[in-house]
């Protein structure tokens, strides 16, 4: 059964125009970021999931009516239904929404509707959108510019990932894995990096850039794009912009950046770099670690600086003050003398940079680099099995989950073995286990760990519930050496 297909070309409408308006897997991070959104704009709003979670809770607490299983008759009363590209066609409150006539949105279009009248930024990209949203937000929020926001991630320092705020800025995490990004006409557009990555709806990497370039279409004339120099399909995104009516702006480490990137010094709990605009100089601190943390860091002080209307060194003092996103390199303490991360990574080039980043970290503390890995997407592990060894090939220990199917189903002959096979054809030298069962994995991990280690869950499916289990089995490991001795 194949996933809902909006009709992207469709006006979008204004927010007084929506009526009430329920979403259907209302608890996800992109739909949760809209219904906020639209309870705050003073909207009547519900919305129903597969399953409970704190996020439906959140959600009840600001004014949603929330349901658990999805039914016709949730929609009584609603004038308007929003849903994403995962949602099924048979799903029953699509159904019904279709046989009452009733106004149906792709997420993307209900979030653009609250971009009316303001000053629209969107973070694109294959890798990087949610910190880099989170970035440009935190920033502006510490400038005192009370921005509107909608991010994939929640913002920890700020206690959500989606607000109305009383100032001109509207900042979106744009998604691109089915093409809705094209719907918010964006006045300033970041594309972070252009890479194949959602090849079942894409086909392959040529549809993917022709997708972009129809993203750079939908921004207004003299609309401003960012890019990363650093990416070639960015880069090339870029000089097909320079063929339009909008202004282009490039940063990155190589030479002809506009903003550059040098001197890249991270940590273990952030980093430095410094940042070379023309003949002035700035220096870059954050809080998060990660070489690729300095150059989501480096787009967003383009953006801030060229489009949002901070000077430099308070665009500099905004993301020294981010603390991070949820789920992307988020530290769950140090038991037993072992570091435990959870990282949202789900592509091979995610994965590679979460991957380098503990084992940069790994190394510093003259420990080892064990990851818990969950494959997200049959699709996806049949298209980049290779990538994904290689991504992983810097761990020491490795430990293969089962394949997070999200909106999929099983497809012949795919697995987790995939990613193994191709790592054993690597060679030697690591540790590869397929264990799809979650407690196994936990205590297998929690006990070949030694203090100094670095552990990480990765991906973006129900991994990232290991992260708190290995650090209580880590925890209970401490407490019986303390018992010991």
């Amino acid at each position: 059964m194949t996933g809902f297909v909006p009709d992207l070309a469709a006006a979008v409408p204004a927010p007084a125009d929506l009526g009430r308006v329920h979403l259907i897997a209302i608890g996800g991070a992109g739909m949760s970021a809209v219904a906020r959104l639209l309870l705050a704009a003073g909207l009547t709003v519900s919305g129903s999931d597969a399953k409970d979670s704190p996020t439906l809770s959140a959600l009840a607490a600001a004014g949603a009516r929330v349901f658990v299983g999805h039914s016709a008759d949730r929609l009584d009363g609603v004038d308007t239904v929003v849903v994403s590209s995962a949602i099924r066609t048979d799903n029953p409150e699509l159904v019904a929404a279709r046989e009452r006539g009733l106004r149906i949105l792709h997420r993307s279009q209900a979030l653009a509707s609250l971009g009316s009248g303001r000053h629209v930024v969107a973070v694109a990209g294959a890798n990087g959108k949610s910190t880099t949203t989170s970035m440009i937000v935190a920033a502006l929020v510490a400038a005192g510019r009370d921005p509107s926001f909608a991010s994939g991630a929640e913002i920890p320092q700020l206690g959500t990932n989606a607000a109305i705020g009383t100032g001109p800025d509207l900042v979106v995490e744009a998604d691109e894995s089915d093409g809705s990004f094209v719907v918010y006409a964006p006045d300033v557009a970041i594309v972070t990096n252009v890479q194949a990555d959602h090849l079942d709806y894409y086909g392959d990497l040529a549809g993917v850039e022709r997708a972009y370039r129809r993203f750079v279409d939908s921004a207004p004339d003299g609309g401003l794009l960012v890019v990363c120099a650093d990416d070639r399909g960015s880069r090339e995104l870029g000089e097909y912009a320079r063929g339009t009516s909008r202004r282009v702006r490039t940063y990155g480490a190589r030479e002809d950046a506009d903003v550059r990137l040098t001197s890249a010094d991270p940590t273990d709990v952030g980093g430095r770099a410094e940042l070379s605009v023309g003949a002035r100089r700035h220096e870059l601190v954050l809080q998060v670690p990660g070489r690729h943390n300095l150059e989501n860091a480096a787009g967003a002080f383009t953006v801030l600086t060229e489009a949002c209307g901070l000077t430099p060194e308070a665009a500099l003092g905004g993301l020294a003050s981010f603390s991070g996103a949820a789920r992307r390199f988020e530290s769950h303490g140090e038991p037993f003398g072992v570091r435990v991360i959870d990282d949202y990574a789900h592509n091979a080039p995610k994965v590679t940079a979460a991957v380098r980043t503990g084992r940069e970290m790994a190394d510093r503390r003259g420990g080892r680099l064990l990851v818990i890995f969950q494959p997200h997407l049959y699709s996806r592990t049949r298209d980049f099995a290779q990538e994904f060894a290689a991504a992983l090939e810097p761990a020491d220990e490795i430990v293969l989950l089962a394949v997070y199917p999200a909106r999929e189903d099983p497809i012949e002959g795919v697995s987790s073995n995939l990613i193994s096979d191709r790592m054993s054809e690597r060679g030697p030298g690591r540790s590869v286990v397929v264990e799809p069962d979650f407690e196994a994995a936990v205590q297998h991990v929690a006990a070949v760990a030694r203090p100094g280690d670095v552990v990480m869950t990765i991906g973006a499916g129900d991994v990232t519930s290991l992260a708190p289990r290995l650090a209580d089995a880590l925890a209970h490991r401490a407490g019986e050496a303390g018992e010991a001795s």
